[in-house]
């Protein structure tokens, strides 16, 4: 198990935080719980999805449980180099639709608070500490966000025009 998961899940949880002590903490607390208590995972849902959740809370409990009183976390906002293959680009396509483009059109800023406080599960309070700004800071970010992708996601499809609603009176061509 560890050897399937541990790969991955530390990748995406250095991307949440940067103190690599920090996520390696929270990969071991992962795995651990996973061995203490393999019988709470009933079958439904991906494995994968499982150990994400497993996780991201040891992650948020270790951040919590630092309250920046050591020190401050370093935020990664932006996300490394990654060539991405022809197929891993249709198949984005096909589920997340263009969610995954309207989040890679916000400013890295905006970015960062909608990633710590939505896929994260961070309070605003916990991602102004990870991003080092005001806690209102992180909440206007949100906000302008939501704000942003709400309006990338209702336009039109490409190649797909909206049509206005025109009444046609009878035996008109």
């Amino acid at each position: 198990m560890y050897d399937r998961h541990a790969g991955w899940l530390t990748i995406r949880l250095a991307r949440r935080c940067g103190q690599p002590d920090v996520v390696d903490q929270a990969v071991q607390d992962t795995f651990l719980a996973l061995w203490r208590e393999a019988g709470t995972y009933r079958g439904r849902g991906d494995v994968a999805a499982f150990v994400w959740g497993i996780g991201i809370r040891r992650l948020i409990d270790l951040v919590r449980r630092e309250g920046g009183q050591r020190h401050r976390l370093v935020w990664r906002a932006e996300r490394p180099q990654v060539v991405v293959s022809a197929e891993d680009q249709v198949l984005a396509g096909i589920e997340h639709g263009n969610l995954e483009q309207a989040l890679a059109d916000l400013s890295p800023e905006l970015r960062a608070a909608i990633a710590a406080t939505v896929l994260d599960g961070l309070t605003c309070a916990e991602a102004a500490v990870l991003l080092g700004v005001a806690e209102g800071t992180v909440k206007s970010r949100c906000h302008r966000a939501r704000q942003a992708l709400r309006a990338a996601l209702t336009e039109p499809q490409a190649g797909q025009r909206a049509q206005p609603y025109r009444r046609e009176a009878w035996g008109t061509p």
